[in-house]
């Protein structure tokens, strides 16, 4: 069976994405040095960049 072509590619949904989940931003902030293994912060992550 075929895939209708409004479905779009399969390689489209790898797009670079401009903003990262929870879990994305607290790994950046760990690289970066501004997160603490005991921190339990729910809210107002700082923000990161996106590369």
């Amino acid at each position: 069976m075929s895939r209708h072509p409004s479905f779009g590619k399969s390689g489209k949904t790898a797009a670079k994405r401009n903003v990262l989940k929870r879990f994305e931003r607290i790994d950046v902030l760990k690289k970066l040095g501004k997160w603490k293994e005991g921190d339990k912060k729910v809210t107002a992550l700082p923000k990161t960049p996106s590369n």
